[in-house]
């Protein structure tokens, strides 16, 4: 063997070292399962390349026309963020939302969303789908299962990562992940963000929307129907309201009108499986024990969010499962 066949295979082997050291490094660094679609996004590249499909994922959520099922209920005309231009309601939508927490006397809807939009941006956003797009979306439930289960790396991995409500990361980063770049909540359940988060209103009545106004400028509102925060920690050319046109078309065309109305984790998976191409879910459902209850909680407070008298969580979970039976979502059950 010459000197210089000596340094060629010197240099393959040096190579598939390198190769084999990366590799591994990177299944350690973020995944507990080395399985775990790893060679998705491996191979996202390529997939592009070749992609024809509505998206340039290697699975697009918007192919309806593949399941009746799901064609019969997806509506992309319906957009889930509001604007001027979409605020406007019809008297049943109008009707049914002022229902869902019979709110007395509310001001003029109007008027109030006139000098919302003069306080956060009105923007169309994510109406940019196309067969050159492929944005992942996280959306991180409060379920205990998350405990232990390391997927952090795996989470923060993805384009949009979406919280909800009271939810914290700080400490449970390793299994839930750092990243935010959406945070869903209604006034009840607000908390501060930092000012690279987008703030996602969920309003329930017309005074949400003040109180989203106040919080952000004068402070003035400190009660709903319970105490809440007078202001808020937010960046408000971030914030976003969720349409209650979109509100209706998710409990109607989703949920086929069960419970009195969709819960904060359900809103926020509708939210995703509208603007993304791809969507994992973490978080959702009962631990491998049964238990439903919090990350963050003991498991002593079991069920405590699952029967709120409001909600019908079986439905819901039960349409999430469909969803990922049918391959539009992919659900990670945690332990």
């Amino acid at each position: 063997m010459t000197f210089i066949e000596d340094r060629r295979k010197i240099r393959t082997l040096a190579l598939l070292f390198c190769v084999v050291t990366f590799t591994t490094f990177l299944f350690s660094y973020t995944f507990r399962d080395p399985s775990l679609y790893f060679f998705k996004y491996a191979f996202r590249l390529s997939d592009n390349l070749f992609s024809k499909g509505p998206c340039a994922c290697r699975r697009c959520v918007a192919e309806a026309e593949d399941d009746p099922w799901f064609a019969e209920r997806f509506n992309q005309s319906v957009h889930p963020l509001m604007t001027r231009e979409n605020s406007v309601l019809s008297d049943e939508t109008f009707k049914w939302w002022q229902w869902l927490q019979s709110e007395r006397q509310p001001a003029n809807f109007t008027e109030v969303v006139e000098e919302l939009f003069r306080v956060i941006p009105d923007e169309v956003l994510y109406m940019d789908a196309g067969p050159k797009r492929c944005r992942t979306c996280a959306v991180v439930g409060n379920s205990g299962n998350l405990k232990g289960a390391r997927y952090g790396g795996l989470i923060d991995s993805c384009d949009v990562i979406i919280r909800m409500n009271q939810a914290p990361t700080t400490g449970f980063e390793e299994d839930v992940g750092a990243r935010t770049t959406h945070h869903v909540m209604y006034p009840e359940s607000a908390m501060d963000l930092d000012n690279t988060t987008s703030l996602v209103l969920i309003p329930f009545k017309t005074l949400d929307l003040q109180w989203i106004i106040s919080a952000l400028t004068t402070g003035t509102i400190k009660h709903t129907y319970t105490p809440v925060m007078s202001r808020i920690k937010a960046n408000k050319d971030k914030v976003l309201i969720y349409n209650p046109t979109f509100f209706k078309y998710t409990y109607e065309s989703w949920l086929e009108g069960h419970g009195r109305y969709p819960s904060t984790g359900f809103l926020s998976l509708m939210l995703a499986v509208h603007i993304c191409d791809e969507v994992t879910v973490f978080g959702f459902g009962a631990d491998q024990n049964g238990n439903w209850h919090h990350y963050w909680e003991d498991n002593s407070l079991a069920g405590a969010f699952r029967h709120t008298g409001v909600h019908d969580g079986d439905r819901e979970y039960n349409v999430t499962l469909q969803l990922a039976d049918k391959h539009k979502i992919q659900m990670f059950r945690g332990r």
